[in-house]
């Protein structure tokens, strides 16, 4: 066993420091931040697509779950409920911008993806195509609508279940599935459209 693993062992979890954390532990909740900063902040930045809103977000999301913290109930795991204080977060900033919001997918955010190739595995031809792929991919997302980006950053980037994405959405299961499925549709016929005319 590495030794990450025996401090993984022995930390405690979200639970236990939820509890410390609505007793006024503050020591406790700073341990919550470090676990989810990175990814509270990868989903600001995969929806907003810019460094200072995704940082503003992160930490308006941090602030709204300490001050609402005592009504969380478990109904859900800790995770779960700070991806929907966030996803909040994001779309009061989206409403706040008049400008077009872009969105940048960068594999680096994207770890727990374990089908993911690693460059150091690839050929210079397969980095190359790995590299347009990832392009094409970047801008037929961001010319999705809003609500089918969302849907797919927190099922294939977040790896969600579909129970977590109903509960972050706040809308019933089969809306969820019905929704994904339209994104991913949507999403394929984007990149059809952008092949085909790539080809050309």
């Amino acid at each position: 066993m590495c030794w990450k693993e025996v401090v993984k062992l022995c930390a405690p979890d979200d639970k236990l420091l939820v509890k410390r954390s609505k007793a006024g532990e503050l020591d406790a909740f700073e341990e919550l931040v470090r676990r989810y900063e990175r990814k509270i902040y990868a989903l600001a930045y995969q929806y907003v697509g810019n460094h200072d809103d995704a940082n503003d977000i992160a930490q308006d999301a941090f602030i709204n779950a300490y001050k609402t913290l005592t009504s969380f109930r478990g109904e859900s795991s800790f995770s779960t409920w700070l991806y929907r204080i966030t996803i909040n977060a994001c779309l009061d900033q989206i409403r706040k911008q008049s400008k077009r919001n872009r969105l940048i997918l960068d594999s680096a955010m994207m770890p727990h993806r374990e089908n993911r190739l690693l460059l150091t595995e690839l050929s210079p031809e397969e980095h190359v195509e790995q590299e347009e792929l990832k392009e094409l991919l970047q801008r037929c997302l961001k010319s999705l609508s809003s609500d089918h980006r969302l849907v797919l950053i927190l099922r294939e980037v977040h790896g969600l279940s579909y129970n977590e994405i109903s509960y972050c959405l706040g809308c019933p299961l089969n809306t969820v599935k019905v929704k994904l499925h339209r994104a991913r549709q949507a999403l394929k016929k984007r990149m059809l459209e952008k092949r085909e005319l790539l080809a050309r």
